[in-house]
């Protein structure tokens, strides 16, 4: 049954407003008028949303992993997925400089080594990026469709039959065709980990368990290079098959806690389970640790920002993303992810090829690689940390500014020729590089994504955005590997020169794009678009979604109150 749609707006006093409080004051008032029969047994919306919005600000980080142990082991199990993305593109890249894989894949040079040439090497990554980008766009439309657990399921699948064709290669074009039909689930676990982390935690959670998909990725990278070091000294096929094989490791334990794993409870309010999407609730919380939680009021808090993105005629389709407000949420989103390669880590990430190249052996190389992934990983873990107290905009401008340095000080260190001296200060820097991007950059990316979009739109705007970096990352390997590779520019340490001007061009977009999110829920994010605050002035908004004017049962009306400190 439809409400009469009401139109009230609070009576403001400006002249002894401002006398207690010399704030700029934005009044709007959104009035909700379609709130289904069945909701009515919740009460009133509009209060039960308000302590539910008021529990979560008041929530402590630790507090929160006490009281949602399951949401956190669930949400951590999903991110899993993307160890394997992690390794095998990490596998990729390394195998550049792995010698039974070159002898088998590469061509014979006139030093009687062997190499891959440059296009094949952009070629075989190329086909990893067309792989995800189709994963992508059909995990967005299925589980907006089917829910998280079932594309997650069929995407598990799918990869434990595409391990078979990597593992059987007897050419380079079946190993190419095998990366693309890898890179299909690849995409599906890229846009399901970070968006079901987002909507299974509260606030306080989603810093932790969105960086840790970044953090899986490392992983799988540092397990890759472990692995390849362990079998360098083998000569024959086994030398490369086994590290493809290791894959098959991963899915059915993932499977199986998939199974045990509930369903979003945002995704459930999406379609109209209300009943299913309180017991997930519910189930997701420790009761001696919940200190007055009531899983209605989360509940009434998910139904209320659902009816709030639905009054902006807000639907749930790829072209909704690129409409009004949600324009502006979607650029930002894909240009978070974008800025994940413009900031130069498919050069400085690049270390086992590019040290190779600058005369390090062999076995060297790989042990500077498997410190290197240490160091990514040990970035990652103190992201969580900082997080806590550094906003997501502050890290990215000065992750972006560090790196532009390094960036700088590379180039001019590849002008001389390679001498062990400057292969080891360029490892050094390198290894600056990567932990750096891996505090801020990196991991920041993964929460960005997750709490930038309305949540309405937040699964298809994640793949579009996902989609932006496939997209872009095939132009960079398109890019980087002549930079690096010896048949072709040959550039080392000058490509530096070439990287530091596409991380410059980020820290501008960021300066004036990219706003701050840190402590904002989902609904008081709403707002802040809505009203088109500027995103350096987002930080210094206090929002306040919810007044006393409400009477009845359900969602009567709101008014929304913004005051932007001068």
């Amino acid at each position: 049954m439809d409400k009469e749609i009401l139109d009230h707006a609070n009576v403001i006093e400006m002249e002894n407003l401002e006398t207690a409080r010399p704030n700029k004051v934005v009044m709007d008032n959104h009035v909700a008028s379609n709130m289904a029969e069945n909701l009515k047994e919740y009460g009133d919306i509009n209060s039960k949303a308000l302590r539910a919005t008021q529990y979560e600000h008041n929530l402590g980080a630790w507090q929160a992993i006490k009281m949602y142990p399951k949401a956190t082991a669930f949400s951590m199990l999903f991110s899993l997925a993307l160890i394997m993305e992690g390794y095998d593109t990490s596998l990729l890249g390394s195998f550049f400089a792995y010698p039974s894989f070159q002898e088998k894949f590469g061509d014979l040079q006139p030093d009687g080594t062997y190499q891959l040439t440059a296009s094949w090497q952009s070629g075989l990554q190329a086909a990893v990026q067309v792989g995800e980008i189709l994963g992508l766009w059909a995990a967005g439309s299925i589980a907006q469709r089917y829910g998280y657990k079932n594309t997650m399921l069929l995407a598990l699948a799918i990869m434990i039959g595409a391990i078979f064709i990597m593992f059987f290669a007897q050419n380079i074009g079946m190993l190419f065709a095998g990366e693309i039909i890898c890179g299909i689930p690849w995409g599906a676990f890229q846009t399901l980990a970070v968006t079901y982390a987002a909507e299974i935690s509260p606030m306080q959670l989603r810093p932790f368990l969105t960086t840790y998909v970044n953090m899986c990725w490392v992983i799988g990278q540092l397990i890759s290079t472990g692995v390849l070091r362990g079998l360098l000294s083998r000569t024959d096929d086994w030398g490369w098959r086994i590290p493809y094989a290791i894959q098959w490791f991963w899915p059915i334990p993932i499977i199986i806690g998939v199974l045990l794993a509930p369903e979003s409870p945002w995704w459930l309010v999406r379609h109209g389970q209300t009943e299913k999407a309180e017991k997930v609730l519910q189930s997701l919380v420790v009761a001696r640790n919940s200190r007055d939680y009531d899983a209605r009021d989360y509940l009434a808090m998910i139904i209320y920002t659902n009816e709030l993105e639905r009054q902006h005629k807000e639907g749930t389709s790829y072209l909704d993303c690129f409409r009004g407000v949600n324009l502006r949420r979607t650029e930002i989103t894909c240009m978070v992810w974008v800025i994940q390669i413009s900031c130069g880590i498919w050069f400085g990430g690049n270390v086992i090829y590019f040290l190779e190249q600058a005369g390090f052996d062999t076995d060297k190389s790989f042990d500077f690689g498997l410190g290197h992934q240490g160091v990514a990983l040990f970035g990652t873990i103190c992201a969580w940390w900082i997080m806590q107290y550094v906003g997501r905009r502050s890290l990215y401008l000065h992750g972006l500014a560090i790196n532009f340095t390094i960036l700088i000080v590379v180039g001019f260190l590849g002008i001389p020729e390679p001498t062990e001296a400057i292969a080891y200060v360029t490892g050094t820097l390198l290894y600056i590089f990567t932990f750096t991007y891996d505090v801020t950059v990196g991991p920041v990316c993964y929460c960005l994504v997750s709490e930038l979009p309305s949540t309405r739109l937040r699964i298809r705007t994640v793949a579009l955005a996902r989609n932006c970096y496939n997209i872009l990352s095939i132009a960079a390997n398109f890019l980087n590997n002549p930079i690096l590779n010896p048949s072709a520019w040959n550039l080392r340490g000058k490509g530096g020169f070439i990287w530091c001007g596409f991380t410059l061009l980020s820290w501008i977009w960021s300066y004036y794009r990219l706003p701050e999110t840190k402590g904002l829920t989902s609904g008081e994010l709403d707002l802040l678009f809505e009203r088109k605050i500027k995103a350096r002035d987002f930080g210094k908004v206090t929002v306040n979604l919810f007044n006393d004017a409400h009477t009845g049962t359900g969602l009567q009306e709101k008014a929304i109150e913004a005051r932007l400190s001068q």
